[in-house]
């Protein structure tokens, strides 16, 4: 009799759990790219490379999507073949994984625990129009500090036009950190705000601005003058689209740590132009001007990049080609970045 007992209160028990799980829509996507690669550099710091070109990433999305009670619940988790590797690091064990919660007018909220990218400075780094990649793509770099990708708090919303876009991150680890696990060291953290105006709010039809700052704090002991090792960055984009015609400017200011003795002021400006459905041009220009201190003479690196996308259904045909000059703020440096790139998506 007591087994039967046990049975009935077991069953029941599963019974309550099953009637209080809310319906998930679940999807799986995924991309197989091919690409072949190029690149070239003279001077300290640049790449040069004379190995096999060709190189290849498939990946898988899983995603679940469903309402939990107090909002619509979404996490994604992707896969590559970096899957494959010998020695499984955080870092390669997924591509990225996330999740969020969207409570409607209470605003959306997120964790992104690796490589999302979908909070703060991070998911607005370069929002300048492009027909594949961004002008700094092999040769230059974004220029931007920020909470990150690894870890991160964050949450959004829109009131009257105006999206405000909020990360916080807490230690350094790299990749994310299970369920009840501590990151074995913290040094600082880092908060992110970044607010988008759309066009009807600004007053010109087709016109979006962007302005975001990122404060980077640290728990290590101050450098013998006493000077600090915080970072900081603001980052501004305009954007303006008519028709088939982007164009976008960009504006990055970071005041690093003293221990790097320099500060970044960046401009970008872009074009894009799509030709017909299937067909997308840009070309992009980058100054990078390395403000350093102690005397030593700043210098300014300049890049630019031309892209093309063809995409016919899911098959899609990419092209990059970009180059540098003084690149990694080195007078004489010279750095030259080409790829091309078939993309399957299903």
């Amino acid at each position: 009799m007591n087994n039967l007992k046990k049975i009935g209160l077991t069953a029941l028990a599963g019974s309550l759990v099953a009637t209080s799980v809310m319906a998930v829509e679940m999807s799986v996507s995924g991309t197989a790219e091919v690409t072949y690669t190029t690149r070239d550099g003279t001077g300290a710091g640049t790449s040069s490379d004379s190995g096999n070109p060709f190189g290849s990433n498939t990946s898988l999305s899983f995603s679940g999507e469903g309402d939990v009670g107090f909002g619509t619940a979404k996490i994604v988790r992707t896969i590559g073949d970096n899957m494959n590797d010998a020695v499984s690091t955080a870092s390669n064990e997924y591509l990225s994984a996330w999740q969020t919660v969207d409570m409607g007018d209470l605003g959306t909220f997120k964790f992104d625990s690796t490589g999302g990218a979908i909070t703060g400075l991070r998911s607005n780094r370069d929002k300048l129009p492009t027909a594949y990649e961004e002008v700094w793509t092999g040769v230059s770099s974004h220029g931007i500090l920020s909470a990150g990708s690894d870890n991160v708090l964050g949450y959004s919303n829109t009131y009257s036009g105006v999206t405000v876009d909020l990360a916080h991150a807490r230690g350094n680890s790299e990749g994310g950190t299970g369920d009840g696990g501590v990151g074995s060291q913290s040094t600082g953290s880092a908060t992110d705000w970044y607010v988008t105006v759309d066009s009807a709010t600004v007053g010109v039809d087709g016109l979006i601005l962007g302005l975001g700052h990122s404060d980077i704090t640290s728990d290590l002991a101050e450098v013998a003058d006493g000077n600090s090792l915080d970072s900081a960055t603001v980052l501004a984009h305009a954007n303006y689209s008519t028709g088939p015609v982007s164009l976008g400017l960009r504006y990055v200011e970071t005041t690093a740590s003293a221990i790097a003795a320099e500060e970044i002021v960046l401009e970008a400006m872009a074009i894009a132009y799509n030709v017909n459905d299937a067909l997308t041009v840009s070309y992009a220009e980058q100054d990078r001007e390395y403000d350093r201190t102690g005397g030593t003479a700043n210098v300014t690196e300049s890049s630019k990049a031309f892209n093309a996308n063809y995409t016919v259904g899911a098959a899609s045909v990419r092209a990059t080609l970009a180059e540098s000059s003084d690149a990694a703020g080195i007078v004489g440096n010279k750095d030259e970045h080409m790829e091309i790139s078939l993309v399957l998506s299903f």
